[in-house]
């Protein structure tokens, strides 16, 4: 069964992505991994003869996976193409689930703040008047008070 995941694995990750990385995991499984498009696919064991459970979810910020979004039991007599039909939909879940939760898409981290936490946002500064305002606003009050002064003469 181990061999079969991971020749299947092998196959569904060469149609569904140029840029790949299949591995074993600790229960028996087998996991591809699409770090450009920050998603991952995992094949595990069932009790049942060729059928499996395929899952798929999110890779975080800094290489960590997101518990599944979706799974659906497979059968791996299926052909490469249907299981790789099946795995599309899961991910499309899975973007879908991404997207309602608003959670924003990760950006290239700058040379200079690499192994850095990232900085707060900062505050939004309100307007002040600038210098150059509050000279215009003391020359008209001058003006109106010579205006004034020269009324009461």
């Amino acid at each position: 069964m181990d061999a079969q995941l991971r020749e299947t694995a092998g196959d569904l990750a060469r149609l569904l992505w140029r840029e790949h990385t299949v591995y074993r995991e600790r229960g028996g499984g087998v996991v591809i991994r699409g770090e450009h498009v920050r998603r991952w696919i995992s094949l595990a064991p069932t009790g049942g003869k060729d059928r499996a459970l395929l899952r798929a979810g999110r890779i975080l910020d800094g290489g960590t996976t997101a518990p599944a979004r979706s799974e659906v039991v497979v059968d791996l007599t299926a052909s490469t193409a249907e299981l790789a039909a099946v795995c599309r939909r899961l991910l499309a879940d899975v973007t879908a689930a991404a997207d309602e939760q608003r959670i924003p898409r990760p950006r290239a981290a700058e040379p200079s703040r690499a192994g850095r936490a990232p900085r707060p946002p900062r505050p939004r500064r309100t307007r002040h008047t600038s210098f150059g305002s509050w000279m215009v606003l003391l020359c008209v009050a001058g003006i109106v008070a010579l205006y004034v002064h020269s009324l009461y003469r």
